[in-house]
Parts: structure tokens; C-alpha cells; sequence
């Protein structure tokens, strides 16, 4: 461009846009809408700073992949091929487009994936799609096979989707940033100055490995601290049992009072990517307004406790095979609650780095440290932290229930013992 475009960003002080393709991006219609979704879906009902967007994350993600290219580009690597320079800019700009409201929680309920959305997006009659064709008729298929991890050159894929890739080290300083957490904080300078491209691989220098050890215990930390905070998890449980509620309603053919025609498509697994572009969190907030009115007192419930903040509580539990969970259940059923739509039990499991064992198939590409012999090792063979928080990680199981039963007087005491130990 004639000009460069520059962003005042809380996290990297600026982002810097250099290219009219990038800058015509940004000004889609699909890529504005990622102002209206939250970056940490029902994470604000926790931490009242974490309004942020995934607008602002995406540009987050595109500036540190930018940093890299520079990197690479200044240091004449020869592993980097320079012409794949600003294809993989528009991956990273793009790669959570397909992002719907409140994130990961509509797509459990409607079994959605926002990558798949991401690709339709950017594959199909978008303002996306034209931009992308515009620079190069091959763009859009290519953008789209990087997101979707089926790009054949695996050092782009590993700058977008990756164990150490843009997308992680920006999403973990932005969200303990705005939650005012430290949990997410680690040196993404160091790292910047270690990442090397080397025989098609992207990989750390040997002597920056306690730098991704950091990066790595952030991510550990954020995710048992923020991510799977309970009161979090609370919110997205909502949420969840009120699109369950609302789609069996609709199959059942409940009348609704108040129905948009993009959540009929979604209750019917028929959207077109003009329908998705309109579903965004400004949208489901007025569902959520219309629903706490409906005929239905259990949809009508739920959609105030979610927008008044009186989310289930929590306990912890041992199993789900404890016998006094079922009568719990079969108390509620008697008593006027539905079980199904008031209980529930969570299972929060993480795999801060999932170990690279050869000859099986990885969509998690695994971090290579680069030694004084110019040998790659993969960074849990050489460092006793990385292996320490390797693996899935469970955390203890927690039911989830309205604060209200604790008044129930007619509660068995075996159960009360349950909900409150």
C-alpha cells in the first residue's frame, strides 16, 4: 500500500498492515462481524474484563505471524519460501472467521465446527472469497487448505495451527490480559527471536527451549485458571441447555413467539454461509431477551438465569456412578424439575502438549528444538517440565445444579449430602 495502516493494540502496542489484500480483508463484512463475538465466549460472566473480541484477535494472530515472516525474510532463511509470504498473512487474518456467538458453546449444541464454517466462508459468495480471488484466483483454495490443515507445505500450517503457532501465543497474552490474570504471560519476544524455518519444518533453537517451556506452563495454567474456571464453565452449561431446549422445542413443534429465520436454518442444519454471517452475539442476546418471555417455563427460565448472571453451582464429585446421583435426578423429575435441563456434570480434560510418538498421525504438530549439529529433537525428549504436563490432564468432575435446591425442604438428606458435602 501507498500507506501503512497501523492499530493500537493493548498487547502488541501496534499492528501494522502493509498490504492493500490485508486491508481489504479487514474490511469484509465477514471479518467486521468478528467484532460482534467474544474471543472467551461466557468467560466475561467471570472475569468482567474479558469482553474482548475475536476481531482483535485475529489481528493479534496476523501481526505475530507477520513478526515471524520479517523475521525469516531479514535472516534470509533459506527453508522459507518468500512467495508464500502474504498467503500465509491472509490464513492467519482469517483462520477463525468461521467463529459463531459464544464460540465453542453453539457448536457442541448444534455439532458445528467453526473451522468448517472458516473454509465455507472463505470458499463460498463472500466478500472473503472476492478479496482472496482478487489477489490470486488460486487464494481462496489455498487459504482454506491451511486452515483446514490440508495444505501441503507443513511450515505454513505450523505458523497458523500448530503446538507453537500465532494463533496460541496470541490468544494466551490477549485473554490474561483482559481476564488480569499473570497465568498467560511468557516471553513471545524470546521465542520470536529463537523460531527458525528448517527443512520444511518450523522449529525452535535448542537455546530458547526454557522460553517455550514458559509458553507451555502458561497454557497449562490458563486453561485450570480461566479457561475451565468453573463459573465459566457454568455459563457455557447454560448456554448449552438452552439451544438443547430450544431445538427439541422446534422438532417437537413448539410455537414459538419469537423466532428469527436464521436460528430456524440452524435448528434444521440448513444455513447458508449469508444465514451464519448473521448470527452473531448481538442476535442471541435479543433471542435470549425474547425467550426469558416464552410460554415454555423451562426455556423461559433458563434464558433469564443466563442473562441476570444466576448460573448453576457447582460441586465437585467423585463419579458419575455415585448411586445418589440418580436419585437426584429421579427427586428433581418428581418435584417439578427437569433433570435434563437443570443438571449436569462436567469433565474438564486438557493436553497442554501432546507428545509426537513417529509413525502416528498428528494434527498436532509437534515443537522440533534445533541443537549446535543442526539436529531436530522433539522438545519432550530433552525437557523434564514439557514431559511433566504431557498428556491428557483431568480435572475432578463437577455437578452442576440451581442454587435453589439447597431450599427445597423435602430434599433427601442422602442427596443434600451430595450437593452440599
Amino acid at each position: 500500500m501507498k500507506e501503512e495502516k497501523v492499530f493500537k493494540d493493548p498487547v502488541h502496542k501496534y499492528i501494522y498492515v502493509q498490504d492493500k489484500v490485508i486491508w481489504d480483508l479487514i474490511n469484509t463484512k465477514e471479518f467486521q462481524r468478528l467484532r460482534r463475538i467474544r474471543q472467551l465466549g461466557t468467560s466475561y460472566l467471570t472475569f468482567h474484563g474479558a469482553e474482548h473480541s475475536r476481531f482483535s484477535h485475529s489481528l493479534g494472530v496476523y501481526e505475530i505471524t507477520r513478526k515471524i515472516i520479517s523475521l525469516f525474510e531479514r535472516h534470509n532463511y533459506s527453508d522459507w519460501p518468500r512467495d508464500e509470504r502474504l498467503l500465509c498473512l491472509c490464513a492467519a487474518l482469517l483462520h477463525d472467521i468461521g467463529h459463531g456467538p459464544f464460540s465453542h458453546s453453539i457448536e457442541k449444541a448444534f455439532r458445528m465446527n467453526h473451522e468448517d464454517w472458516t473454509c465455507r466462508i472463505v470458499l463460498g459468495d463472500s466478500e472473503v472469497n472476492r478479496v482472496l480471488y482478487h489477489a490470486d484466483p488460486t487464494f481462496p483454495q489455498k487459504v482454506a487448505d491451511i486452515i483446514c490443515k490440508k495444505y501441503s507445505n507443513e511450515l505454513v500450517v505450523s505458523l497458523i495451527s500448530s503446538q507453537l503457532d500465532a494463533d496460541r501465543m496470541d490468544y494466551l497474552l490477549r485473554d490474561a490480559y483482559f481476564t488480569g490474570v499473570n497465568y498467560g504471560t511468557f516471553d513471545l519476544e524470546r521465542i520470536l527471536r529463537m523460531i527458525r524455518p528448517h527443512q520444511g519444518h518450523l522449529v525452535i533453537k535448542e537455546s530458547g527451549m526454557h522460553a517455550v517451556e514458559d509458553y507451555l506452563m502458561s497454557r497449562y495454567q490458563m486453561y485450570w485458571q480461566v479457561y475451565f474456571h468453573p463459573v465459566t464453565r457454568s455459563g457455557e452449561i447454560l448456554l448449552d441447555k438452552i439451544f438443547q431446549r430450544a431445538k427439541a422445542l422446534y422438532q417437537q413443534g413448539y410455537s414459538f413467539g419469537f423466532l428469527l429465520p436464521p436460528l430456524e436454518k440452524l435448528f434444521i442444519a440448513n444455513m447458508t454461509t449469508e444465514d451464519y454471517f448473521q448470527l452473531d452475539e448481538s442476535l442471541m442476546q435479543t433471542v435470549f431477551m425474547q425467550w426469558s418471555s416464552e410460554s415454555d417455563r423451562i426455556l423461559a427460565d433458563l434464558c433469564s438465569r443466563f442473562l441476570h448472571r444466576k448460573l448453576f453451582r457447582y460441586t465437585a464429585v467423585e463419579s458419575d456412578a455415585d448411586p445418589r446421583l440418580t436419585n437426584l435426578k429421579n427427586w428433581m423429575n418428581q418435584n417439578g424439575w427437569d433433570a435434563e435441563a437443570y443438571l449436569e456434570i462436567d469433565f474438564p480434560l486438557d493436553m497442554p502438549y501432546d507428545i509426537y510418538r513417529p509413525g502416528e498421525m498428528d494434527e498436532k504438530l509437534p515443537i522440533l528444538l534445533l541443537d549446535d549439529q543442526k539436529q531436530l529433537n522433539e522438545i519432550s525428549t530433552i525437557s523434564e517440565i514439557v514431559r511433566s504436563i504431557s498428556g491428557i490432564r483431568k480435572g475432578k468432575p463437577q455437578l452442576y445444579y440451581p442454587a435453589e435446591l439447597a431450599q427445597e425442604p423435602s430434599l433427601p438428606g442422602e442427596v443434600r449430602s451430595l450437593l452440599f458435602p
